[in-house]
């Protein structure tokens, strides 16, 4: 397929998408999050996603059904991408600074108002979805959820922060209880990488 063949939105080409390698180990995050989910995670989910934006675009009628399992897979694996950027070792006391800490507070009024406020985003996704931190285009900073990632572009707004609440994301380590797997999850945000999004 030529480059021009390959056109998907108002006669834009794109390129296939790449396997973003995590930037730790898998069992990094252990024990918060297991290796197993992790192998899960990003080789299987994750992984799959990417696959499927990529055959999206090889096919070459995009119609309705095939616009809908591009924007599934496409807004999957780059949600994905940022939730595991968004994630290091864990860290006791893990609180975040310098700017990132500012705007929290500038926002939420304090970090403990944030923290309060997306950990009620996360445990209280219907189903399966996302706890996200936007970032609009003047700097302002807003909780919300995603039921489906399909709407990860939303105008004017950029994911900074997220949590997956999916739950191939830690039934395996948690079962059912959503709530501890959030509390948890605090101890491993890399608020360097949310920083540098911010």
């Amino acid at each position: 397929m030529t480059k021009s063949e390959n056109s998907y939105y108002n006669g834009s080409s794109m390129k296939a998408l790449n396997i973003v390698p995590l930037s730790y180990s898998l069992e990094a995050l252990e024990p918060v999050i297991s290796r197993k989910i992790m192998e899960l995670h990003h080789d299987k989910h994750y992984v799959a996603y990417v696959n499927g934006a990529n055959a999206a675009l090889e096919k070459p009628e995009k119609n309705r059904e095939v616009m809908r399992d591009f924007s599934f897979n496409y807004n999957g694996a780059k949600i994905h991408e940022i939730f595991f950027a968004n994630m290091r070792e864990v860290r006791e006391n893990n609180l975040p600074s310098g700017k990132i800490l500012e705007a929290i507070n500038l926002n939420f009024g304090s970090f403990e108002n944030f923290q309060k406020e997306f950990s009620l985003a996360a445990t209280s996704v219907e189903g399966s979805g996302w706890a996200v931190l936007w970032k609009d285009t003047e700097n302002n900073l807003t909780v919300g959820q995603l039921e489906k990632h399909n709407l990860l572009g939303l105008n004017g707004m950029t994911p900074i922060l997220v949590l997956d609440v999916w739950e191939h994301a830690y039934y395996l380590d948690y079962l059912n209880n959503r709530a501890e797997y959030v509390k948890q999850w605090w101890q491993v945000v890399n608020w360097d990488d949310v920083e540098q999004r911010s």
